[in-house]
């Protein structure tokens, strides 16, 4: 990236649309405008205007324009958009057209957020939840990113930050004013605060890990015997036929995903080979496949047919753990009260659908739920928080141990540095590049 130049991307996705929106910021978009208009309309107002090619002077575009002047504007610098016809034609003209003035080149992913970043406009942790917010799949998925986007998560770590600081404080003081002695009751405020912190950090890292599963979804296992209904239960919970329906045991013989959106909550459900002894080698691979993936689910549902009787539920109980729903299927081909701990459904009738997709609900949000506050989303900002834990207790211990002060206040020193490393406040070059590779072009 070369900070001295212009750049420009579609902010819209490509393809065939009533309207799409190219992006400029740096020190030449209101030239890049200007020369493709004619004119710089007013400050953060759109204005009509004709897009004409500044070479041959054929008209590009009827299009819409707004600038954003520097430094009040998303990346700090002059911003502009051109709102133009969606057709891949017109954005092509109107690329080229931009490409091919001085100083202005297509802008690299992520660079858009990237130059906010640098020029203070948002923080390093904001800068990801832009990037969760997009990828956003689900609500729940879309209110925790913007709680980050907010800078919600950014000011928590700098209330930590900041009490880390005015313990180093009263260190360093005394470092640099060593005729005077330490009160004990100093340093056992110390201590209190730092036991505070230590333990509010722990806490933290315990629920990031929710977090953490919220960005990447939850994973759901179909399971249970032949023709128990695992396959019409995956239709009927993506609304769709995505999987083959068949009165022949072993028609599914691999695991099949699908992506759902369950109550707000991402998860992925497998529907899989049905659990029997197979001479079939095919098959067979199918069930270790099968078993595979339900030991590596973080949630599961054991179906069998409610007709099968009690002998054949009995053979399943076994699978059952505090991660399974027990399902009985066919409850309208057979009138038996289920008993416990099989939930009765019927996936003719719809009875009992509501109630598993309310205990659904509950196990998922069992899981992922993180509450209303700003928690860390991402395994580098759980790395940073455990270093800073880990800086806390080794200043604590030294202080126990009456170590000479200059140890625990470097410590201290170290665990303030880990937490900068969330919001980007230092330690962070290395970073940036990978972090903004994710981004998308126009953000």
């Amino acid at each position: 990236m070369e900070d001295g130049d212009t750049i420009f991307a579609p902010a819209t996705a490509s393809g065939r649309a009533g309207v799409a929106v190219l992006r400029l910021s740096g020190a030449r978009a209101l030239d890049a405008v200007r020369l493709l208009a004619g004119r710089l309309p007013e400050p953060r107002r759109m204005s009509r205007a004709a897009l004409r090619d500044p070479v041959s002077g054929d008209v590009l575009d009827e299009a819409l324009i707004v600038v954003f002047p520097g430094p009040a504007s998303f990346t700090g610098e002059d911003v502009a958009e051109l709102h133009i016809h969606g057709g891949r034609a017109v954005t092509a003209a109107v690329a080229a057209a931009l490409g091919a003035m001085r100083g202005v080149r297509p802008a690299e992913p992520g660079e858009f957020s990237r130059r906010a970043f640098l020029n203070d406009k948002l923080d390093l942790s904001a800068a990801e939840g832009i990037l969760d917010l997009v990828d956003a799949e689900t609500d729940a998925q879309r209110r925790q990113a913007l709680r980050q986007v907010d800078g919600g998560l950014a000011r928590r770590i700098e209330g930590w930050r900041g009490s880390l600081i005015r313990s180093m404080a009263r260190l360093e003081a005394w470092i640099d004013f060593p005729e005077e002695e330490l009160p004990n009751s100093v340093i056992r405020q110390i201590e209190d605060d730092l036991s505070s912190l230590a333990s509010e950090l722990r806490e933290e890292l315990g629920r990031s890990r929710r977090a953490e599963r919220l960005r990447e979804g939850l994973c759901m296992t179909i399971l249970g015997p032949p023709n128990a209904g695992k396959s019409s239960l995956l239709n009927w919970l993506s609304k769709r036929d995505v999987a083959i329906v068949s009165t022949t045991a072993g028609t599914t013989r691999d695991v099949l995903d699908v992506h759902l959106d369950l109550s707000g909550y991402p998860v992925t459900v497998s529907d899989t080979a049905g659990l029997r002894k197979t001479g079939d080698s095919i098959e067979a691979e199918g069930v270790r496949r099968a078993l595979r993936r339900a030991a590596d689910a973080d949630m599961k549902i054991l179906m069998v047919d409610a007709t099968e009787g009690a002998d054949a539920r009995a053979v399943m109980l076994e699978r059952i753990d505090a991660d399974t729903v027990a399902v009985m299927n066919k409850i309208d081909l057979d009138a038996t009260p289920p008993p416990s701990p099989w939930l009765g459904i019927s996936l003719v009738t719809g009875a009992g659908m509501q109630a598993l997709m309310d205990q659904l609900t509950n196990m998922a949000a069992d899981r992922l739920d993180v509450g209303s506050v700003p928690v860390l989303t991402r395994e580098r900002h759980r790395v940073a928080v455990a270093d800073a834990v880990d800086a806390i207790d080794r200043a604590r211990e030294g202080l126990a141990e009456a170590a000479p002060l200059e140890f625990p206040a470097e410590d201290l020193r170290l665990a303030a540095r880990a937490l900068g490393r969330v919001s980007g406040r230092v330690d962070v070059e290395d970073l940036l590049d990978a972090i903004f590779a994710e981004f998308c072009l126009g953000k």
